[in-house]
């Protein structure tokens, strides 16, 4: 009679030298893979949703109370702001500048939009042409009183009158055409998400006529999602006062987002 097969496995007898150990070797591998999973996690993923927070957190609130009419494109938004003791009203519009091509312009005694032929016209205070923006002055426009000044990334409402010990800056000349060198970069550029996010930096602007506004860019983007769309809060003082109080000047008390028809 046969002796029956023994196993080195088997019968608690001693595993020879070099027989692998298989639960092991898999325990290994596991870990291995779960390491790389992570690590390709840690790479592509985290990076993508660090910068969408990111830009969450950078986008600005509307400030709004009370709000009538339907939020989309193509109609008037009108937005009742917290009352305030002293300061002007402002206003939140949007300038439809998606067409790189021609520049959009807009005026701030008229509050809106204007169609211009000639550059050297005085009805225009800044042009815009999706993220450019210039001002009526300078290079742009020598016969323009435009200039800017940048105050920093300050609060809108501390902002109340015009530092005239400063120098207001005017458009200069580049290789291929003008720019504004306060606005060169008034947003910031995700190489991630290749997103613009408007700088919450105040600008004060002295108008082609040499009146002055208080103007804050928020955000850049169409309610559709496409660039183009340039939505700023300002407030204008029409009497030519170097601030922004109430008793200086005549701006509405109404403050109104202008959504450009599509």
């Amino acid at each position: 009679m046969s002796e029956p097969f023994n196993s080195p496995l088997h019968d608690n007898e001693p595993v020879p030298a070099g027989t692998p150990k298989k639960p092991k070797l898999w325990r290994n591998l596991f870990i291995l893979n779960l390491c790389v999973t992570l690590l390709l996690i840690a790479v592509w993923w985290l990076p993508v949703k660090l910068a969408e927070l990111n830009k969450t957190m950078d986008e600005p609130s509307m400030e709004a109370t009370k709000k009538t009419g339907p939020d989309n494109m193509g109609r008037t938004l009108k937005t009742e702001l917290a009352p305030d003791t002293k300061l002007l009203k402002s206003r939140v519009v949007v300038v439809d500048a998606r067409d790189d091509q021609n520049w959009r312009y807009y005026d701030f005694s008229r509050g809106g939009p204007v169609q211009i032929h000639d550059r050297t016209s005085m009805e225009w205070d800044l042009a815009f042409r999706r993220g450019k923006i210039i001002s009526n002055g300078g290079a742009s426009n020598k016969f323009g009183k435009a200039g800017l000044m940048d105050m920093g990334e300050v609060s809108y409402d501390a902002v109340e009158e015009v530092p005239l010990d400063r120098d207001f800056v005017k458009d200069t000349s580049t290789q291929t055409e003008t720019e504004s060198p306060v606005l060169a970069q008034w947003y910031k550029y995700n190489y991630i998400t290749h997103k613009l996010t408007a700088r919450k930096n105040i600008y004060i602007l002295r108008t082609a006529e040499g009146n002055y506004a208080k103007i804050q860019f928020q955000n850049f983007y169409c309610a559709d999602k496409q660039p183009g769309c340039i939505q700023m809060k300002y407030a204008y003082q029409a009497n030519g006062s170097a601030n922004f109080l109430k008793n200086s000047g005549t701006f509405s008390t109404t403050s109104v987002m202008e959504n450009p028809k599509m």
